[in-house]
């Protein structure tokens, strides 16, 4: 079934498509996101060069895809982005006429450029953009990620306007974190999406409770 979105008072939710975003290399079929595609249906945002991701291209296939699968899509899109897939969002989000169509997004692991195995290879997407997201979102970051720190995932959430979810140590919260299909991030995803999406914040995120899904 897909996430809801708010529209007005009294009017039902139309229903809103997830899109995928892996980050580099895509992901695979022990990943989360393989699995959500699998078990909901959710569409991947298939790029051109996985291997060799360039900036511009990527951001313009995303563009795209929007585009193309907007009349389809009443209740608007949520963009689900791992690692380099956040960088994509807001490198997105920084320069289309058309933000309009997304409700929110769900934002994993961003990709650091800063450390030097990365910034060797994704030349192209530095310096990030750091300008705040014009929808509501929320980042999922590890305190362990080899690819990202947690004081530069707060960095990420305070520029972008995102609520900060601190998930513990699980390296890059990718298939190899033993995540599985990751029920505690989907709950997530659909309880932003059901409940219709707040205005995103400028301003310095809260860092949220890491334990609050288990005491659920």
């Amino acid at each position: 079934m897909s996430p809801q979105v708010s529209t007005a008072p009294g009017v039902p939710a139309a229903p809103a498509q997830v899109l995928l975003l892996p980050g580099w290399q895509n992901s695979g079929p022990g990943h989360w996101q393989s699995r959500w595609e699998s078990a909901y249906g959710y569409i991947r945002v298939e790029q051109h060069d996985w291997l060799r991701p360039l900036r511009g291209d990527w951001v313009a296939r995303l563009e795209e895809v929007l585009i193309a699968k907007a009349p389809a899509a009443p209740g608007g899109f949520v963009l689900v982005a791992h690692s380099l897939g956040c960088l994509l969002v807001a490198a997105w989000a920084s320069h289309s006429r058309h933000v309009s169509l997304v409700r929110g997004a769900l934002l994993v692991a961003p990709a650091d450029l800063q450390s030097d195995e990365l910034a060797a290879v994704l030349r192209s997407w530095s310096p990030p953009a750091l300008q705040p997201l014009p929808f509501a979102s929320q980042l999922l970051a590890s305190r362990d990620d080899p690819y990202c720190s947690m004081a530069r995932s707060r960095v990420f959430a305070d520029a972008w306007g995102s609520e900060l979810v601190d998930c513990g140590e699980r390296g890059h919260l990718n298939a190899d974190s033993g995540l599985g299909s990751w029920d505690m991030a989907h709950r997530r995803l659909g309880r932003f999406s059901v409940a219709g999406l707040p205005t995103a914040k400028a301003s310095r995120p809260r860092l949220a409770d890491p334990h609050a899904e288990r005491k659920q």
